[in-house]
C-alpha cells in the first residue's frame, strides 16, 4: 500500500492551502484516514482524522481552521487549510488505518511527508 500526498507549499499568514492524499494498493477497507504533522524539533502530532463513516478528530490548534473530508470510493484524504499561522509550519503526513488481505488490520502506514511554510 502506498500513500501519496500532494500540496502543501508556500502561504502567506491568513492563507488557505489544502492537502490530498490517495491510497493505492490492497485495500479492502478503510477505518480512518488522518492528518500529522511534525515541525522541526518537535514530536509528531495529530492534526486531524476522519473514520469511514465521516467521524472528525481535529487538534484543538486547529478547530475551526482546518477541515478534513474523505472520499471513499477514491481511497482519499483531504485537508482544507484555512486562516493559516506560522506555527502551522510543519511537515505534514498522511496515515491510514485499514484492513488487507486475510482480514490484517494495519495501523501504521505513511505517506512521505508534503511540506507547509506559512510565512508572517
Amino acid at each position: 500500500v502506498q500513500l501519496q500526498a500532494s500540496g502543501g507549499g508556500l502561504v502567506q499568514a491568513g492563507g488557505s492551502l489544502g492537502l490530498s492524499c490517495a491510497a493505492s494498493g490492497t485495500i479492502r477497507s478503510i477505518n480512518s484516514m488522518g492528518w500529522y504533522r511534525q515541525a522541526p524539533g518537535k514530536q509528531r502530532e495529530l492534526v486531524a482524522t476522519i473514520s469511514n463513516v465521516g467521524t472528525t478528530n481535529y487538534a484543538d490548534s486547529v478547530k475551526g481552521r482546518f477541515t478534513i473530508s474523505i472520499d471513499n470510493a477514491k481511497n482519499t484524504v483531504y485537508l482544507q487549510m484555512n486562516s493559516l499561522k506560522p506555527e502551522d509550519t510543519a511537515v505534514h503526513y498522511c496515515n491510514i488505518d485499514f484492513y488487507g488481505d486475510y482480514d490484517i488490520r494495519y495501523l501504521d502506514y505513511w505517506g512521505q511527508g508534503t511540506q507547509v511554510t506559512v510565512s508572517s
